[in-house]
């Protein structure tokens, strides 16, 4: 798979790459997260991180004043596994070089798979902070290196939460695996009670 750069026009479908904040005190904070090394965490929100100068610039900017979520995604992968989206736009900001492999929403068939073909990867630079679209379709990035990533995460509030609804087993209300978010998996990744419509390779960066 050719890894573009988010300064590429391409990126401009997905999302777009965030300027004139301070990610200083985020990224102090994101040195001591947990980074395993067989696997990916991901923490909604970490309370020294939500009260950082920035977060609250964050919220007023680029949420519009809605109540946000800092958080983090750290860990070593390689893989696709799944994609997912929300109602809303994440924002990424890398503590570490890492990949994003994205999609678009539209791409989505009616019978709700979707065809990894259509996937694309780009390469988000240490200290780069990006918005992904509502529209845009993503998961867990990807390591850079054999170091892994580490990557700060910022959402609405309650995004990602547990349930605490029932949903049905038909239509889009099948996708959604927790509050604010709808998730394809890759039957491969083998990811518990979600709906495996993701066709063709599970994309891997492995050499």
């Amino acid at each position: 798979m050719e890894i573009k750069k988010v300064t590429d026009d391409a990126f401009s479908a997905y999302g777009k790459v965030l300027e004139g904040y301070d990610f200083s005190e985020l990224l102090e904070v994101m040195k001591d997260t947990p980074l395993p090394e067989d696997e990916v965490v991901y923490v909604p929100g970490v309370k020294a991180m939500e009260e950082a100068t920035v977060s609250e610039r964050l919220k007023k900017s680029a949420y519009g004043g809605l109540p946000i979520q800092v958080g983090y995604c750290n860990g070593h992968n390689l893989k696709l596994n799944a994609l997912e989206y929300h109602r809303s736009s994440e924002v990424d900001i890398a503590a570490s070089d890492l990949i994003l492999l994205l999609g678009r929403q539209q791409d989505i068939q009616e019978d709700y798979t979707y065809d990894t073909a259509k996937v694309e990867g780009f390469f988000v630079p240490a200290k780069t902070a990006v918005e992904l679209y509502a529209t845009t379709l993503h998961y867990a990035p990807c390591q850079a290196s054999e170091e892994g990533f580490r990557c700060v995460i910022v959402l609405p509030e309650g995004t990602n939460h547990e349930l605490d609804f029932s949903v049905v087993s038909e239509g889009e209300e099948k996708l959604m695996t927790a509050k604010n978010k709808w998730l394809i998996a890759h039957e491969d990744a083998k990811i518990g009670g979600a709906f495996c419509g993701l066709k063709g390779e599970n994309i891997s960066l492995e050499q």
